[in-house]
């Protein structure tokens, strides 16, 4: 079985910011199921994290694409 090519620095970066996102995510309940409004906060960093892992994700496929087709 050939060895898995590295993870290209796109990939590492969506990974990063989808662990960021479920972080944030878990912060937000417990911040509303203690009644605390601060918990919006982690809401819009959710929301940021996510919009920045599916921009890195289409960024590494699209140039693993261009790396393939030369």
């Amino acid at each position: 079985m050939p060895p898995l090519p590295p993870p290209s620095p796109a990939r590492r970066l969506a990974l990063y910011a989808l662990v960021v996102c479920v972080l944030a995510v878990a912060a937000a309940v417990m911040s509303f199921v203690r009644g605390s409004w601060l918990g919006i906060v982690w809401v819009l960093l959710a929301g940021l994290s996510s919009n920045m892992a599916w921009y890195y994700l289409k960024r590494g496929k699209l140039a693993r694409r261009d790396s393939v087709t030369g």
